[in-house]
């Protein structure tokens, strides 16, 4: 009796244990995630700093393949290269550029103006223009806009952040990812090394095939509208060219002001930039892409809309922006740590 009595008592001691445990793992999970929701701007500025150092190290590996220079020099000249060609482009187009957003700021507000009063001479237009001026209407736009403008330092704050993180992160790479794999037991770091490696090599491929993509609808998007006569085409097409990081949402946001510009003129003038931006489209996404992405994880694209909306919902336009590359980490570290495991069970 006394001995069942001692493994009664051991068998409540031992549920209580297991009781506390899973409460402290639901507990710290718990904290985590609120901790990662808190911290989610932070921790994308982060990734959008890796994103950089993964720019400038894809541009001193390919001088260092080339040159058979030092490591530290070719990194050197992939980031003062960068910065003085960039600068070197705006000091040259400047000038334009800024007289060019200047005259957009103006004429904006005029277009909507004349859209307006257009759209009041039938009465379909006039409840239209109801309901996208009505107090409700103006309030969620707001929340919205300030939704997707937030930003953790402000927008040159986050810019000047990020830089400055993808230089660090671009100057002593193997330091942080030392620190990444010690915290993972001694017999996972070898597969964590291996996942990282994978990781890098996923997004520079995604990367360079994305600024291709946008350097060819700058391309194209410059050539149409200039032919056309639009004075603002290259501000439009720059803007164009930008969004376009942005999949499925960044096309329609630079079409809007191109399409106000072509109401100015007419009608006849929008339908034509509309078909522009349309071809455009369909020649990057239906040619571009597809030849950048032969290499790359296969990203169906309602799953790429689908991280757009969350990743926007709860983080603003930092979210939108990076939704595509965060997605393209989670396939390669779903294939990494579970698919390739199972099948190789």
């Amino acid at each position: 009796m006394q001995k069942n009595s001692h493994n009664d008592q051991d068998e409540a001691i031992s549920f209580q244990k297991k009781v506390w445990i899973v409460v402290g793992v639901l507990t710290f999970t718990t904290l985590l995630i609120l901790l990662i929701i808190e911290a989610a701007n932070a921790l994308l500025l982060i990734f959008a700093g890796t994103l950089i150092a993964i720019f400038f190290t894809g541009i001193s590996s390919f001088i260092e393949k080339k040159t058979g220079w030092k490591r530290w020099l070719c990194k050197t000249i992939s980031i003062v290269a960068t910065f003085l060609i960039v600068g070197l482009f705006f000091w040259l187009i400047g000038a334009k550029i800024q007289s060019q957003i200047s005259v957009l700021s103006e004429t904006i507000p005029s277009t909507f103006q004349n859209l307006k009063e257009q759209l009041n001479n039938s009465k379909v237009g006039q409840e239209v223009v109801e309901r996208l001026t009505s107090e409700e209407s103006i309030k969620k736009a707001e929340a919205f806009g300030g939704r997707f403008f937030q930003s953790t330092f402000g927008v040159f704050g986050d810019i000047y952040v990020v830089l400055f993180i993808g230089i660090f992160f671009t100057v002593s790479p193997d330091l942080y990812a030392r620190g990444v794999v010690q915290l993972f037991p001694p017999r996972k770091q070898r597969k964590v090394e291996n996942v990282l490696s994978n990781l890098k090599k996923q997004l520079r491929k995604w990367l360079k095939g994305k600024l291709l993509s946008m350097f060819v609808v700058f391309a194209f998007t410059a050539i149409g509208l200039a032919i056309l006569g639009i004075d603002l085409w290259l501000v439009l097409s720059l803007l164009a060219g930008l969004l376009s990081f942005i999949p499925n949402f960044g096309p329609l946001i630079a079409l809007i002001p191109a399409i106000l510009i072509g109401l100015l003129d007419g009608p006849k003038t929008a339908l034509i930039i509309l078909a522009i931006y349309v071809f455009v489209q369909f020649l990057e996404s239906n040619f571009i892409t597809p030849m950048v992405q032969k290499k790359l994880v296969q990203m169906p694209p309602a799953l790429i809309l689908i991280a757009q909306l969350f990743m926007g919902a709860l983080t603003g336009g930092w979210g939108l922006i990076l939704a595509t590359p965060i997605t393209v980490m989670a396939i390669v570290l779903v294939q990494d740590l579970y698919l390739k495991e199972r099948e190789s069970r």
